[in-house]
């Protein structure tokens, strides 16, 4: 009886043992095991806790180690009609040229959804767009930027569209139109630009020429790790080079900065992805070209900035990399052969621009008020009653004036 009550009594406490026939008394047992459980509880719950401390541990490593959270977007200018707000909003890396279009007052084919930028003055347009896309590092340590803007989805993108919209635009001001990327000697000139930057060297030959002559960066730059030897090394001080030849070249043709065309500028910089690659992120080559672009690019704003009378927008792009969008091509069973374009041999449709339901839409309701206002006198004048004439033709007609 006493051992069975005493089992019963609760599944967590050992109430006694039978030794050599006796009953031992429970209770100094049932206090052992009520310190032991809660000293195990409390052991489970430290246990616990740390498990899950790791483990939060390598989920953010291995978050940081896939570069989600380190592509960015810095506007390093902007002026005051041009409103950029602080925030953690990120940006997909397709719609930068969108955003281009909208900070330079032009529209967009669809409504960019972002808080980042806000609407401006509807008279007013910056003089000019720099855009720098810096490729092989995620951030760079800009210490005077108006925003910084986390980018997601990092795919390669152009501003052939903005550059088109300047063009159509400004065709007869000419508008300096420049598009460089001089790892790939890829170069677009437009406008006035043909002209002024008809001397910037081009190809990583002519770079590396100037940078040999007098007025060279090398002068100036602290190289520290950095070779002049080293194929990678030039790359990068090459680059370097392009961006100090431009504002040169801008204060010798400080007119442009005056006319009312806006100017648009792409740089596209990957001397810090080769040299991630050769040497390593961890290597000091990889620190000192990081330290060295960050103070070039804040100059670089400044200088530009300044030059267009502070009405032009610098942004930084950082991409650690690219990522290629993958795509699927597939044929339908059921193309037809008949070809809609005859100018195209793959069946494509003609080509519209962004403009066309615009002027459809005023072609349109113009043809309809005027055929509405045709309508319209036409039948008052049908039923016009001649008793209404005016007192002017009633008094110079003298027949009737004599009755």
């Amino acid at each position: 009886m006493y051992l069975w009550g005493c089992v019963g009594y609760s599944p967590m406490v050992l109430c006694g043992m039978v030794t050599s026939g006796q009953l031992i008394s429970a209770s100094p047992r049932r206090k052992m095991s009520l310190t032991s459980c809660r000293r195990m509880e409390a052991v489970f719950s430290a246990a616990f806790l740390l498990c899950c401390l790791l483990t939060t541990g390598e989920i953010h490593a291995s978050v940081e180690s896939n570069g989600v959270q380190g592509d960015s977007l810095t506007v390093l200018q902007a002026p005051e009609f041009v409103s950029f707000q602080k925030g953690d909003w990120p940006v997909s890396g397709e719609k930068i040229p969108d955003l281009v279009a909208l900070t330079m007052g032009f529209s967009i084919q669809e409504d960019l959804s972002w808080p980042g930028l806000q609407a401006g003055p509807l008279f007013q347009r910056p003089r000019a767009n720099v855009l720098v896309v810096v490729r092989g590092v995620d951030s760079l340590a800009l210490p005077q930027s108006v925003a910084s803007y986390p980018l997601e989805n990092p795919v390669p993108f152009t501003l052939d569209s903005v550059a088109e919209t300047v063009h159509s635009l400004f065709a007869e001001d000419t508008p300096v139109v420049l598009q460089l990327a001089p790892s790939e000697e890829r170069l677009y000139m437009l406008g006035k630009a043909n002209a002024v930057f008809e001397d910037l060297p081009v190809t990583l030959q002519q770079i590396r020429a100037r940078l040999s002559q007098d007025g060279s960066v090398l002068a100036s730059l602290p190289l520290n790790s950095l070779s002049r030897n080293a194929e990678a090394d030039l790359l990068f001080l090459s680059e370097v080079q392009v961006l100090h030849d431009i504002t040169a070249l801008l204060q010798r043709h400080r007119h442009l900065a005056k006319d009312h065309s806006p100017d648009l500028y792409s740089l596209e910089l990957s001397g810090l992805e080769e040299l991630s690659r050769l040497y390593g992120q961890d290597s000091p080559q990889y620190r000192d070209a990081t330290a060295i672009l960050a103070s070039v690019l804040q100059k670089f704003g400044e200088d530009v900035y300044a030059l267009y009378g502070n009405s032009a927008v610098v942004e930084v792009v950082t991409v650690k990399t690219f990522e290629v969008p993958l795509t699927r091509k597939s044929r339908s069973i059921l193309e037809s052969k008949q070809i809609s374009n005859p100018g195209s041999p793959y069946n494509l449709a003609y080509k519209y621009n962004f403009h066309y339901a615009v002027v459809f839409n005023i072609v349109l309701w113009l043809m309809i008020a005027l055929a509405l206002a045709v309508i319209a006198v036409s039948y008052n004048l049908w039923n016009m009653d001649p008793g209404y004439d005016s007192i002017i033709y009633r008094m110079t007609n003298q027949k009737i004036r004599m009755d």
